[in-house]
């Protein structure tokens, strides 16, 4: 690979990687599915209230495993908040597959990784800062992503937005067959859990389950289902809510535009 591919190629690695960390997928029900007798009316109101009280927090905190087949293994923790737009801070550390062997070649196998409404920001190491002067900083401009990767853009631009927590409530409510399992544990609070399928645009079916807790607040996820290079897990836990959750622009002088280090590789 020439220096310029492999440039190119660490540029985009931040964006999609950190999506996994707690972006859910997109989904809409299958054609053979509109008719079919759905949810019972319990459920559906049960996680109307959810997906209601959980947007109504605002922010909380996040904590996240994600493997898919041996192409990534990482982890991510941090703050979210949704009142209006979405912002946040996460720390995402890669664990294994192939992604953690290109970020341990760029210097680290860490990454801060900033939300703001407008743009995704990414931290690099030390050896990405020596190809872009010094800047350790990268910003993806969701209206650039959009001009620049056409409908695959627009699809990363919608999923970065899309990644608080009542997200996945949404998934579940348009599912055709969204239960309820029954009543658990987990981080030592009793909780009810749902799971139901959902259908990503153009992928394979994925299992949604949530776990949520007795003031209607989704506490734990787990979303299960298959790409093209091996079986996806994620599974995050959100606690605190409510929780102060600030987040800064990076500063402008260490900072490195996405579509401006396109434009000087051609």
């Amino acid at each position: 690979m020439t220096s310029t591919k492999a440039r190119r190629s660490a540029f985009w690695i931040a964006l999609p990687t950190a999506l996994t960390a707690l972006a859910a997928c997109t989904s809409s029900p299958r054609p053979e599915e509109q008719g079919r007798a759905g949810p019972s009316r319990a459920v559906t109101a049960a996680l109307r209230t959810v997906e209601r009280s959980t947007g109504q927090a605002q922010s909380a905190r996040v904590k996240s495993t994600t493997s898919i087949g041996s192409t990534l293994s990482m982890k991510a923790h941090g703050t979210l908040a949704w009142s209006d737009g979405l912002t946040g801070t996460l720390t995402i550390t890669y664990t294994g597959g192939s992604t953690a062997e290109t970020m341990r070649r760029l210097g680290t196998t860490s990454m801060e990784a900033r939300y703001l409404p407008d743009a995704y920001y990414a931290r690099m190491g030390e050896a990405f800062a020596e190809k872009t002067d010094g800047k350790h900083w990268i910003k993806y401009a969701y209206d650039d992503l959009e001009h620049l990767a056409g409908s695959s853009g627009a699809d990363l631009a919608d999923q970065m937005r899309g990644t608080a927590p009542h997200t996945s409530v949404k998934l579940l409510l348009s599912s055709t067959d969204v239960r309820k399992v029954g009543e658990e544990t987990v981080s030592g609070k009793r909780a009810s859990h749902y799971s139901g399928t959902v259908y990503g645009e153009g992928a394979p079916e994925q299992t949604v389950d949530i776990w949520v807790d007795d003031r209607d607040l989704l506490i734990k996820k787990v979303e299960k289902g298959r790409t093209a290079t091996g079986p996806l897990t994620q599974t995050a836990y959100y606690s605190d809510y409510g929780v102060r959750a600030e987040v800064r622009k990076p500063p402008a002088g260490d900072t490195a535009d996405l579509k401006e280090l396109l434009k000087k590789q051609g």
